[in-house]
């Protein structure tokens, strides 16, 4: 199951990065041909907001990746 993604805009990853406290280059990676961006039309340096179940806290959970070549 792929997980719901949606690409940030700019001003959301700079909210990001400065609650997260880091750099775009220190966020996780994925590829721009991954299958869970592929119809987001993305471009490299993109950051998409990813939405997954916790397994064990029962929530929806947030995480991020750039997206790279």
């Amino acid at each position: 199951m792929v997980p719901k993604a949606v690409k940030l805009s700019e001003d959301e990853v700079s909210d990001l990065l400065k609650k997260m406290n880091c750099t775009i280059k220190q966020l996780p990676r994925v590829k721009s041909d991954d299958a869970s961006v592929k119809e987001l039309g993305v471009e490299e340096g993109d950051v998409i907001k990813y939405e997954r179940a916790s397994l064990i806290t029962n929530k929806v959970e947030p995480y991020y990746r750039v997206v790279v070549a």
